[in-house]
């Protein structure tokens, strides 16, 4: 059985320890755009712990299994960054990391801290649009349609988007075939489709300042 800590990714592939360590514990949909991050800025100080991305089917699991891994390494590092938004978690997670005394991302989600928090509440708080990222147009299937059963049960597509007007795909990486497969998931969805390139956003921004 694993613990937290067998999940470490390093340059070395080893878990360090010693003074001047950063881990960061992330959503596994952010370990592309982390590692990318880290490795631009040349932050060989940092760690990344991914926890499995399809939580975010079961957001109240996210706060407890965060707790757990802060819990399991913070005498192992200097410094924990939880690179999660609120994801869907009602307030309990930005609670949790301010009761363990760890930073976290600001914003609601991905696609707000993606596009920038406050362009975000400005502009696309509010609306019928429906939100990818690259991850979510790399895995259109394995978490959106396998788990609402569109493939087993193509009908049920108007009754979970049918209030939905627009797709809209926050693109972190200028890559052609990730457009193409966001432009067939909105598609599939009966969506009109909209592309903006933003980079990594307040993500980004975040990072940096962990140096």
């Amino acid at each position: 059985m694993s613990t937290p800590s067998d999940r470490i990714l390093t340059e070395d592939g080893l878990a360090p320890k010693g003074e001047g360590r950063l881990l960061v514990i992330a959503c596994g949909a952010l370990a592309r755009e982390i590692v990318a991050i880290r490795d631009a800025n040349h932050m060989t100080h940092m760690d990344l712990q991914c926890l499995p991305a399809i939580l975010h089917n079961s957001p109240q699991r996210i706060p407890a299994l965060v707790e757990a891994a802060v819990l399991d390494a913070r005498d192992r590092y200097e410094s924990i960054f939880v690179a999660y938004a609120d994801c869907g978690t009602g307030g309990l997670l930005r609670k949790t990391c301010d009761r363990l005394g760890v930073p976290m991302l600001d914003g609601p989600h991905c696609y707000s801290f993606f596009e920038g928090n406050r362009v975000f509440a400005a502009h696309d708080g509010e609306g019928a649009n429906f939100w990818l990222t690259d991850f979510l147009a790399r895995q259109f299937e394995a978490f959106v349609i396998r788990p609402l059963g569109l493939d087993r049960h193509p009908e049920l597509r108007d009754m979970y988007f049918g209030n939905y007007e627009k797709l809209i795909y926050l693109a972190q990486v200028d890559d052609p075939a990730l457009t193409e497969a966001a432009r067939k998931a909105a598609d599939f969805l009966g969506l009109e489709f909209e592309r903006r390139f933003t980079g990594y956003g307040d993500l980004a921004v975040a990072m940096a300042g962990l140096k």
